[in-house]
């Protein structure tokens, strides 16, 4: 063991967030420590020895997520293509056998299953170029979320330690999501099935594993396999846009009597449902109703753009149109330009919080307030034009 004192080892080990206050080899030798506590054999643990430094093109991809600096337009676009359309059409013939299994067992439709087989690894071509013990360890070390991913990353050495996977070939993305499915380490612990009984969890490799996890997940998240996710809906003259957003919900009945109709002007299904109004897009953009299964999509990843996407894509898959209203040169906002918008909403009196950069529950409070004041509708969307209209 390198030169470290028991002492700093057991502040290194209850206190991960002190963790830059150290070098990353006398850290990386705590977190050794702590593994050998946990039960974590030696042998396990000498893939840390693999582990360099902190790898900085980790740090810049968590600072660039696609759900905060794409657009709307831009992020579907670059997921639903007729390409991709086909292409799961083609693997939901080509796994129909393994896929109605898994929705007799799980309760989940099989064209939910490949949408988010798409939108998480592009049907397994994607997974990810990254160590995921490299990734977890870089954004473990970094003191922004440093206690989460220690967790992760102990986890993820314990899933090794299981023979579920060699350290090696547990490969990922940036933030450690791993396989097919892109489950984080804690995740994968929790749902993981041994979907083909070969008596190990490999959603890297094993599509019986893949779908049947995928499926797990959603099951004991929620899902209900006798609904669909949501649907495209227009919205009549003078509409209330503080009634958007995840935080309202209605039945469907009061949706329909707020003038709210499908796509195409005929009425909505009355169910009995709840739903919540989505603009990802703002007031000019689609605007969607989203009902339970939206939000157990958004249990999977907690991006409304994520669940949009997800639904359409498998509704795509039956046949389903292409959004209507998409706006036209929809301008992305950078983390700076909503840094800034957060900075000016609490000048002027609108409280958003700590300005972040990230566009959260606080933050559309305070774009919805000052909106109100200036008599603009109230769709708590940060624009480049609202960023204007704070600037000037």
């Amino acid at each position: 063991m390198k030169a470290i004192t028991r002492t700093l080892l057991f502040l290194l080990i209850a206190a991960p967030a002190l963790a830059q206050e150290v070098s990353f080899e006398q850290w990386l030798e705590a977190l050794r420590v702590e593994a050998l506590a946990l039960g974590i054999s030696e042998s396990t643990l000498t893939a840390l020895d693999d582990i360099e430094a902190p790898l900085p093109r980790v740090l810049e991809l968590d600072n660039s997520q696609p759900e905060f600096v794409q657009t709307f337009t831009r992020y579907v676009g670059l997921r639903i293509t007729p390409g991709q359309i086909s292409r799961g059409q083609q693997l939901l013939q080509e796994h129909a056998g393994l896929l109605n299994e898994v929705r007799r067992r799980y309760g989940v439709q099989p064209h939910y299953l490949v949408a988010f087989w798409a939108v998480e690894s592009n049907y397994g071509r994607a997974t990810g170029g990254f160590s995921v013990l490299q990734a977890l360890a870089t954004l473990a070390y970094d003191p922004r979320r440093a206690d989460f991913f220690r967790r992760e990353l102990l986890t993820a050495l314990q899933i090794i330690d299981e023979g579920h996977i060699a350290a090696t070939a547990m490969s990922g993305s940036w933030a450690g999501a791993m396989g097919q499915l892109q489950f984080l380490p804690s995740v994968f612990n929790r749902y993981g099935v041994d979907g083909d009984g070969d008596g190990r969890v490999d959603i890297w490799s094993s599509l019986p594993d893949v779908f049947h996890s995928a499926a797990n997940f959603l099951s004991q998240s929620g899902w209900r396999g006798d609904e669909r996710w949501g649907r495209e809906v227009l919205l009549p003259q003078e509409f209330d846009f503080s009634l958007t957003g995840t935080g309202t919900r209605k039945s469907l009945q009061e949706w329909q009597g707020l003038g709210l109709t499908r796509v195409d002007g005929s009425p909505i299904p009355v169910a009995d449902m709840q739903a919540s109004l989505i603009l990802p897009a703002g007031a000019a953009g689609p605007a969607f109703l989203g009902y339970n299964n939206f939000r157990t999509t958004m249990t999977y990843n907690p991006s409304t753009f994520y669940a949009l996407t997800v639904g359409h894509l498998a509704d795509r898959y039956t046949g389903g149109g292409a959004i209507q209203r998409m706006p036209e040169n929809e301008t992305a906002m950078s983390v700076d330009d909503v840094r800034q918008l957060q900075e000016l909403l609490n000048g002027a009196g609108f409280d958003s919080g700590e300005p972040d950069g990230r566009v959260g529950r606080q933050t559309r409070a305070a774009i919805r307030a000052f909106q109100q004041s200036r008599g603009l509708p109230m769709d708590g969307y940060a624009s480049a034009s609202l960023l204007q209209a704070l600037r000037n």
